[in-house]
């Protein structure tokens, strides 16, 4: 018998909504001026590879989870750059370079660029196939 996963963190998870109107408020009146063209991009880059996300903001961080897999990306924006945090990057055939627990890994992104680039879409597509945070 295979020993159950250890959850993320001790915190509760965000309970999910099916409404993506709390992240577009999010957006408008949390994320900086200069930072919100990346959050926006990356947005919609997260909501097209993956069809039926639920959404939640909890901590000043906007979640993206899928029924069967939990919360799958974490977005979470500061002065400068902007973490998006895969809950089951671990899992990836090619995991993003950051992090240190068990199972999240993390890119911090600057530029639209970055945000718009083939890596970030690979690692978007992929979370859609490993367990998140439950």
């Amino acid at each position: 018998m295979k020993d159950a996963r250890k959850p993320i963190t001790t915190r509760r998870p965000p309970v999910p909504s099916e409404s993506h109107a709390e992240v577009e408020e999010w957006m408008r009146r949390r994320v900086i001026p200069d930072l919100q063209p990346v959050v926006q991009a990356l947005d919609a880059s997260i909501r097209a590879a993956n069809p039926g996300l639920r959404y939640a903001i909890r901590w000043k961080r906007a979640y993206y989870g899928l029924p069967e897999l939990g919360w799958i990306i974490e977005v979470v924006p500061y002065d400068v750059s902007v973490n998006v945090v895969f809950l089951g990057g671990a899992d990836f055939d090619d995991p993003p370079p950051l992090g240190t627990t068990d199972r999240s890994r993390y890119i911090k992104v600057k530029t639209l660029e970055e945000a718009l680039g083939p890596e970030m879409r690979r690692w978007v597509e992929q979370a859609q196939r490993v367990l998140g945070w439950t």
